[in-house]
């Protein structure tokens, strides 16, 4: 196998850079740098860098992790070194030399999986771990990161195990008097552990909302207030604020960290019918915000009832009423709903609304017990896994049965890669940082 290096910390001008080697020619790259034996394992050590013709490189410090006790379970070398861009460049030239190549993206965490030193789980909770922004985010990566959804998928494949050895030994041991109470025993097992498995379906898809962030659309009339609220939450002149109507024609995002959860709102284009092409188009992008978003906070300008915006109000809405230095009582077509009084220009009614909304969306978020299922891959295989065990239970003859769950254990594999790994490798670790 090639021996990759790649710049393991962040990019960019630094105090100190930190770059990984990792294959079987990782300790001779060393040596060959440095003019020095390895050093001790996991112990640092100080070492002056220079190429193949004597040119100095740098002057900083040396790791040595032999196989098979490293992350990839290769030999890997990590140095500490000066974070400047003239640094990197011989550096990467002489490694270039001695026969190492750039890593690709994921390069390290897959050769990891190979190794055996992570599954797919544990892998994909190391990219979540760098990419979080809040708490919850960090808490859940770390968490799965420690084995809990690895934990949870290899315990549904071990009840399937047993219940499929139940139904094997019904089709090798039927002369032996082996029959419908193990077939019974088995269907038993495979219906508590469907209920388990849809649970963790039905959970509306906590982990992904945590790991991507639950999504708000700000909707409302032309002129609500819509933009001056976003920019409020955002603490910045995120979008443009005007008295004229329909100054916002397209989707404005910004990230915000509430209470350690993370959630995207947008702003989005005022509705109404309009004969502008460009306005009618944000239109449609706005509706199509509101039906793909998590949470809808559905602006109204004081005691004004905008139809089109009161039609979008549903159980997943909070109903907000803006210029509430201005309105009088709340609007009848809202009575019986709970509804937020503020002003998005003097912050009246702000931190009532902040509260508001970090409680929709802890509600959204927040979960005990199993592990979540983070990506959308997981859910897919669990959904086949559920599907197998349906047509386990229709089978009409034993032999049938058997083999759903047989398919059933090995979708649930496709999760953790205990099985048809090669397959999956470039899926899960395309989206991963260099040097990781």
């Amino acid at each position: 196998m090639d021996t990759i290096y790649a710049l393991a910390s962040g990019a960019g001008r630094a105090g100190i850079a930190i770059y990984r080697l990792s294959g079987p020619q990782a300790g001779v790259a060393l040596v060959a740098l440095s003019g020095r034996p390895l050093p001790p394992p996991r112990q640092a050590m100080r070492v002056k860098l220079t190429d193949g013709a004597g040119e100095a490189i740098d002057d900083g410090l040396a790791l040595w992790f032999p196989a098979p006790f490293s992350f990839t379970g290769e030999d890997v070398v990590e140095l500490q070194l000066h974070g400047g861009r003239a640094v990197a460049n011989a550096l990467g030239e002489a490694l270039v030399e001695l026969g190492l190549r750039p890593a690709e993206a994921g390069e390290f965490s897959k050769r990891a999986v190979l190794e055996g030193k992570l599954d797919f789980t544990r892998a994909e909770a190391v990219a979540d771990l760098i990419d979080a922004e809040t708490a919850a985010q960090r808490r859940q990566a770390l968490h799965q990161m420690g084995g809990a959804l690895e934990a949870l998928v290899e315990g549904w494949r071990a009840k399937l195990v047993r219940a499929l050895a139940l139904v094997e030994a019904v089709i090798d041991f039927a002369d032996e008097g082996v029959g419908e109470v193990e077939l019974d025993r088995a269907a038993a097992q495979i219906e508590a552990l469907a209920g388990e498995m849809a649970a963790s379906l039905a959970d509306r898809r906590r982990g992904e909302r945590l790991r991507d962030g639950v999504h708000v659309a700000i909707l409302g009339a032309p002129n609500a207030g819509k933009s001056s609220l976003l920019n409020r939450l955002a603490g910045r002149e995120a979008a443009i604020v005007s008295a004229t109507a329909g100054t916002t024609r397209d989707v404005i995002e910004i990230h915000l960290d509430l209470g350690g959860w993370p959630v995207v709102v947008a702003d989005t284009a005022g509705l109404r019918d309009s004969a502008c092409a460009i306005e009618a188009e944000g239109v449609r992008r706005a509706l199509a915000r509101a039906e793909a978003a998590d949470l809808k906070l559905a602006l109204f300008d004081g005691a004004v009832i905008d139809p089109a915006t009161l039609a979008l109000v549903d159980g997943d809405t909070m109903v907000v009423v803006n210029k509430a230095d201005l309105a009088g009582e709340v609007p009848a077509e809202l009575a019986g709903r709970p509804v937020l009084a503020v002003s998005a220009l003097t912050g009246h009614g702000f931190d009532q609304l902040l509260a508001a909304l970090e409680a929709e969306v802890a509600a959204r978020l927040e979960g005990g017990g199993a592990a979540p299922l983070t990506r959308q891959r997981h859910r897919a295989a669990v959904a086949e896994c559920l599907a197998a065990l349906g047509r386990f239970a229709a089978a009409p003859e034993v032999e049938l049965a058997a083999e759903d769950l047989r398919l059933a254990a090995r979708a649930l594999g496709r999760i953790t890669g205990r099985i048809d790994v090669e397959e999956l490798l470039d899926v899960v670790f395309r989206d991963f940082c260099i040097g990781k």
